[in-house]
């Protein structure tokens, strides 16, 4: 298959949605000689800040001269925005032959009788064969959904990650806050440590599977912690501490918001316990990854013919709480407009609350996904001075953008769907 043929091969196993479970991904990587196992791989979940954290700790390693793999979801753009080496996104050529291997195995799995694979887990067979095609040192892996019975899940890593734990994704994960935790801590294996921010009852579950596997666990802001120093209008400076390592250093963070300060620190610290293991990992290095590290649609400001833009991934309750307390401390008083988009199946009335103050200028629109919620139906919920909706999202941008003009600060946000579509609009125009 060529790259175009692989889109509509990808497209058409959409059909079998999101199924956990690992029966499918384990018979298909048997039919592929297991190609996870050929290198080391870090494995990352949590509700929110798990691509931030992933994109980090790729960026430190790629830092110490090891040549490093990232694989992360959803994209915002393209497919090859998920399987990157060293910083670099997968050809297309090579993503549709990855992708046309794990298709032969996979319709032989079906012609065997078998349950087909489901997208993201052909997604994530392709990727295990292009960082072990490419012979990568190490690869970051991000879960895509829960941890425990996620196709990810395969792997056995040299340290598991998980960033927090808040209510999302309910009714795949146990349909409790303490259901969702327990398919977190899915992620620990045996004897591997773990580096968590979790807190509350979620950290206690953790806590609980770790002594069970019988993984040291590493828990911010009791093992370790990162404190905000300075921002210059461009990086944060920040400062790293653990009395358990006696590591004590400030460094800079090219990412801005407040949660990337722990998400930095949950990197630090799995970081310096590969160091453990790999002398080319030091803290000198972690601090030039940092500084230059950098994460499309994260709290990410784009600057358009002298208008100040902000995109920003945040589509859960935990997400726009992060947002609209970054919006607060670093924009206070600047006015806003907020561009939004929201699927249908997410806590639309507390997204809603959370983000938009009464003075604030709203332009909803639909994200290109079936789980969209309409723009009617999300402007009718919204207790703002001056609401629009457009079905459009071009039509929509450029009309927030007029809203906005050269004095408000225009905010981008409610999906990752509406972003990486709105930022790519924008480049455009660069």
């Amino acid at each position: 298959m060529n790259y175009q043929e692989t889109l509509l091969y990808l497209d058409s196993l959409n059909t079998f949605g999101i199924k956990l479970g690992l029966e499918r991904i384990t018979s298909l990587l048997e039919r592929m000689d297991q190609p996870q196992n050929r290198y080391k791989t870090i494995h990352v979940t949590g509700t929110n800040g798990k691509g931030s954290t992933t994109n980090m700790l790729a960026g430190i390693l790629t830092q110490a001269k090891i040549k490093t793999g990232m694989y992360t979801s959803p994209h915002l753009v393209s497919y090859t925005e998920r399987m990157q080496i060293d910083g670099h996104q997968i050809r297309e050529a090579d993503f549709a032959n990855c992708i046309s291997q794990v298709k032969l195995c996979a319709d032989q799995m079906v012609a065997d009788g078998n349950e087909s694979p489901t997208q993201f887990e052909v997604l994530t067979a392709g990727a295990f064969l292009y960082f072990a095609n490419m012979k990568v040192e190490y690869a970051v892996i991000e879960v895509g959904l829960g941890g425990l019975l996620d196709s990810t899940n395969v792997i056995v890593p040299e340290v598991s990650v998980i960033t927090n734990v808040t209510f999302e994704h309910a009714d795949r994960c146990g349909g409790t806050l303490a259901g969702i935790a327990a398919h977190k801590a899915g992620i620990i294996k045996e004897g591997v440590p773990v580096v968590t921010a979790a807190d509350g009852e979620t950290l206690q579950i953790i806590r609980e599977t770790a002594h069970a596997k019988n993984s040291d666990i590493f828990v911010s802001g009791e093992d370790f912690s990162a404190a905000f120093i300075a921002f210059d209008g461009h990086k944060q400076k920040l400062a790293f501490s653990s009395r358990l390592l006696g590591a004590s250093e400030e460094y800079f963070l090219r990412v801005l918001g407040k949660h990337q300060i722990e998400n930095s620190s949950l990197a630090i610290m799995t970081a310096l316990l590969i160091h453990n293991q790999d002398s080319r990992v030091t803290m000198e290095g972690i601090g030039h990854a940092l500084d230059l590290a950098t994460w499309a649609g994260r709290f990410e400001i784009m600057n358009q013919n002298n208008q100040k833009i902000l995109v920003d991934g945040a589509h859960n309750l935990a997400g726009m709480k992060v947002l609209r307390s970054n919006l607060d401390s670093y924009f206070p008083a600047q006015e806003r407009v907020i561009l939004l988009g929201i699927l249908k199946d997410k806590d639309v009335d507390g997204m809603i609350e959370t983000l938009i103050r009464p003075i604030d200028t709203v332009v909803v629109t639909e994200p290109s996904s079936d789980r969209a919620a309409m723009p009617d139906y999300i402007a009718k919920k919204i207790k703002s001075q001056h609401v629009e909706a457009y079905i459009d999202i071009p039509e929509a941008l450029a009309r927030a953008q007029e809203l906005a003009g050269s004095n408000r600060l225009l905010c981008i946000a409610g999906s990752l769907y509406l972003i990486g579509e709105a930022r790519q609009l924008l480049l455009t125009e660069q």
